[in-house]
């Protein structure tokens, strides 16, 4: 995904799977008030893609080797844990939220 500065905004180039093709959307840097991360355990992981392709907010980003998330732009929705057919992506709690948390 490629982004686009403009001032203080930051534009996707690309779209979402869920976002309107002909238009940017704005992208805001988001982890400052997420509650848990998603963490993949590499060995586990089969580098299918799903956690890529069904991430809402299409942070996964693909190096060649493995599937690694922008926490700069997550937002923490457990969307690629749950899609994991391997259990490789987990959520763990983090940040001052994580006091008391149990991560399931």
């Amino acid at each position: 995904m490629g982004f686009i500065k403009k001032g203080q905004k930051c534009l996707c180039q690309t779209e979402a799977s869920w976002s309107y093709a002909e238009q940017q959307m704005l992208c805001l840097d988001t982890s400052s008030w997420r509650t848990q991360r998603p963490h993949t355990e590499y060995e586990k992981c089969n580098r299918c893609g799903l956690c890529f392709v069904y991430c809402p907010t299409q942070c996964i980003r693909e190096d060649g080797e493995k599937f690694t998330p922008d926490l700069s732009f997550c937002k923490g929705c457990g969307v690629c844990a749950k899609e994991c057919p391997k259990g490789a992506v987990k959520m763990i709690p983090e940040g001052e939220y994580a006091d008391g948390c149990v991560s399931r």
